[in-house]
């Protein structure tokens, strides 16, 4: 079984839940604490094993690329002064992974993003990572579904349950249980009413995937939202080979979504050794004086 490498982490989109800051800041670079978004997809990535990242770009998004190269300027002027801590923490986020660009130039949602990813992972199974969805676990949400792929051969899927009032928000999968934790899929739905929902098994922002997804994809046409959805050719595969989900473990912060990322910023700095207590009396303080 080939051993999977390779991530793509597509990062085209407009952002528009978080307008209007998103109108000139990528979404993926706004800071969860002292980092940006992308850069923990980045680090989930590294921590799985992935030796090779395939950023799906689009216009405005130049500022991903400047963060993950070297800035020499600011690197020196850190060296000067002596200030070794923070310039080993800027040098380790341009030589964490070998990382690669290719813009969709036009936005036609993620199937189309990750169509773009054909000519980077060949023949291989790869990883995809969309950088909206933040997964705090003591084990990195995707090394968790490469153990799995060990095992239960096939695309496999991260889940988690919701309330099926907010089936409309997600792509829901009609699936069997069969192990603790994993489910065998028959169908995917994107984001179906209620009423219409198979279950209560969102799909997150975390896939393994063949490269049967390719020829899929060429031959799905615009569905859900008028874009290309990635549910759509993954129902196509069941033909070929199965599908599985994986509900994780861990706790998943939407921070594309304005609350999401207001959550992660407080759910992620309470864990900071360094200010974590410090910000932990400050919000007990707010809560007691509201």
């Amino acid at each position: 079984m080939k051993e999977i490498t390779k991530a793509v982490i597509p990062v085209a989109g407009f952002g528009t839940r978080l307008l209007p800051v998103t109108k000139s800041q990528p979404k993926e670079m706004l800071p969860i604490v002292d980092k940006p978004a992308v850069q923990y997809a980045v680090e989930e990535a590294v921590q799985s094993g992935m030796k090779d990242i395939l950023f799906i770009t689009g216009r405005g998004k130049r500022a991903i690329e400047d963060y993950f190269d070297y800035a020499i300027e600011l690197e020196q002027e850190l060296e000067l002064k002596g200030k070794t801590e923070l310039l080993e923490s800027v040098k380790k986020v341009s030589e964490m992974v070998n990382i690669f660009y290719v813009r969709q130039k036009i936005a036609k949602g993620l199937g189309d993003a990750v169509h773009h990813a054909k000519g980077f992972v060949n023949e291989e199974p790869f990883g995809v990572i969309l950088a909206d969805d933040i997964i705090d676990s003591p084990e990195p949400c995707l090394h968790q579904m490469k153990e799995l792929y060990q095992k239960f051969t096939g695309l496999m899927l991260a889940v988690m349950k919701i309330p099926l009032s907010s089936s409309n928000m997600y792509g829901i999968v009609d699936a069997k249980k069969i192990s603790d934790r994993v489910y065998e899929v028959n169908s995917l739905i994107e984001k179906p009413e209620p009423i219409e929902a198979p279950s209560n098994l969102a799909i997150i922002g975390r896939y393994i995937l063949t490269n049967n997804i390719f020829a899929a994809l060429e031959g799905t046409n615009a569905g859900k939202g008028g874009e290309v959805q990635l549910t759509d050719a993954i129902n196509k595969t069941l033909i070929k080979e199965k599908v599985y989900a994986y509900e994780f473990e861990g706790i998943r912060y939407d921070v594309g979504d304005k609350v999401g990322y207001i959550k992660a910023n407080i759910a992620l700095a309470l864990k900071r050794k360094d200010f974590g207590k410090e910000i932990k009396e400050f919000i007990a303080k707010i809560i007691e004086e509201a």
